[in-house]
C-alpha cells in the first residue's frame, strides 16, 4: 500500500534538496510551491477571482497577478492576507488532491511537499511527518546568502514560522542536515532502508 508522506522544515533547511533525492529514490512529489502558482497562473479562475477582489491593480501588464503589488498589500494588511488566502488555498488544495490520488492510483508512495504544513495545520493529512533539520544559524547564514538578505531580514524571516527545534519534535522522522550534501544524503538514504522505502523500489 503506497504512503503519502508530508515533506516540512523551515526556510533554508534544505527541503528541496531532500525532494530532489527522493525523485532519484522512485517518490512521486507533489509542491505546494508549484501548485499556489498554478492557482494563480494567467487565465485561472483564481487570478479571475484575485482581480474581482482586489481590482486591476492585482493584474500586471502581461495578464499575469501583480505579486509585487499583491505581496505589499497583504504584508501592510494582514487582513487582506486572510482573504487572499481565502481564495488560493482551496484552489492550491483540490490541485494537490487531484496529483497526490493520480500517483497513488499508479501505486506510487507520494510526498507532499508543504513548507508551512504544521503553520497549516496539515499533519493528519497524510500518513507521516519527515521534517528537514538544521539549525536555526544555519538556516539565517543560508538564507543571506541564498536571497542576500541582512542578518535581521534573514533572522525575521526564520522566526516568522514555527522553530525547527519545535517542527522535530512534532514529526514522525528528522532528517539531518547540518553538514554537506552527502551528509544529507546518507541520512536521508538510512531514513529509507530503515523503513523500507528503498527494498521496496529496488523490488
Amino acid at each position: 500500500m503506497p504512503k503519502v508522506i508530508g515533506l516540512t522544515g523551515g526556510i533554508a533547511t534544505g527541503k528541496s534538496t531532500v525532494s530532489e533525492l527522493l525523485i532519484a529514490y522512485g517518490f512521486k512529489i507533489v509542491d505546494a510551491d508549484i501548485a499556489s502558482r498554478e492557482a494563480v497562473k494567467k487565465g485561472s479562475k483564481g487570478l479571475e477571482q484575485i482581480k474581482k477582489t482586489f481590482g486591476g491593480e492585482a493584474i500586471d501588464d502581461n495578464g499575469e497577478m501583480n505579486r509585487k503589488y499583491m505581496g505589499e498589500l497583504v504584508f501592510n494588511h494582514p487582513e487582506k492576507r486572510i482573504v487572499l488566502n481565502n481564495i488560493v488555498h482551496p484552489i492550491v488544495r483540490e490541485l494537490m488532491e487531484e496529483q497526490k490520488k493520480y500517483y497513488l492510483n499508479q501505486g506510487f508512495n507520494v510526498v507532499m511537499d508543504i513548507p508551512l504544513l504544521f503553520e497549516n495545520d496539515l499533519q493528519d493529512t497524510v500518513d507521516e511527518v519527515w521534517v528537514v533539520y538544521t539549525s536555526e544559524s544555519i538556516q539565517i547564514d543560508r538564507l543571506m546568502e541564498r536571497n542576500n538578505l541582512t542578518q535581521e531580514d534573514a533572522k525575521a524571516r526564520v522566526l516568522s514560522q514555527i522553530s525547527i527545534d519545535k517542527k522535530s519534535r512534532m514529526a514522525d522522522y528528522v532528517i539531518d542536515n547540518l553538514g554537506d550534501k552527502l551528509e544529507l544524503k546518507q541520512n536521508l538514504q538510512q531514513l529509507l532502508e530503515k523503513q523500507g522505502y528503498i527494498s521496496s523500489i529496488n523490488e
